[in-house]
């Protein structure tokens, strides 16, 4: 039991602080969104199992049942007994369930898998952060790129119903409001002994 590879690295984890055991401390951590994986002992009370999986729930994390006694975890981490423990370090939390899937495959296979999928995606982000790091430091940037072309001028023809239009000259407007065509100049009567003349034109009296 000394030798099992689960217990080794669950002691691995814990000499890194990357393992909280106890109801209390899981709890923190699954509120904080910290635990990768919930590990539960196999003999653990009806009302631990409840909390270990309203914790997961609450933490997005998975959680499994190990095949050691509260007892056996405890010795091995140097306690009296512990029944959860989580697990903050999403590598050690793939590596722990595959080394249970290599007991059991068809129980603890397909959480391998998708703790194994998170790890990687985990460790792609922590390169890039690390290179974006190292480029800031080196002074690298961005390539250069061109800046966006400007807006098109708008059209030189102005619009239809806009003030700049050329106005028509008076003439032009009186003789467009004339229908039927340009206006006759009036013919007045000459003088005579029903006319008077007044300033200059005569006037008809009737």
């Amino acid at each position: 039991m000394a030798n099992d590879p689960v217990l080794h690295l669950l002691g691995l984890a814990r000499k890194a602080r990357l393992l909280e055991l106890g109801e209390e401390p899981v709890g923190a951590a699954c509120r904080a969104h910290h635990a990768r994986l919930l590990l539960l002992a196999s003999d653990a009370a009806p009302n631990t199992c409840r909390r270990c999986a309203h914790f997961g729930q609450m933490g997005g994390a998975l959680w499994l049942e190990l095949p050691f006694t509260k007892e056996e975890i405890g010795f091995h981490l140097g306690r009296g007994s512990c029944a959860v423990l989580a697990l903050t370090d999403p590598g050690l939390a793939a590596a722990v369930a595959e080394k249970l899937a290599q007991r059991e495959p068809g129980r603890y296979g397909p959480a391998a898998r998708q703790l194994r999928e998170k790890a990687d995606q985990a460790l792609q982000r922590q390169r890039e952060k690390r290179q974006h790091e190292k480029n800031l430091r080196q002074g690298k940037h961005k390539p250069w790129a061109a800046p966006p072309s400007p807006p098109k001028p708008l059209s030189a023809h102005p619009h239809p119903n806009s003030s700049t239009k050329p106005k028509p000259p008076r003439q032009a407007a009186a003789a467009c409001q004339d229908k039927d065509g340009p206006r006759r100049p009036v013919r007045l009567p000459k003088s005579g002994p029903g006319t008077r003349r007044l300033s200059g034109k005569f006037r008809h009296n009737p």
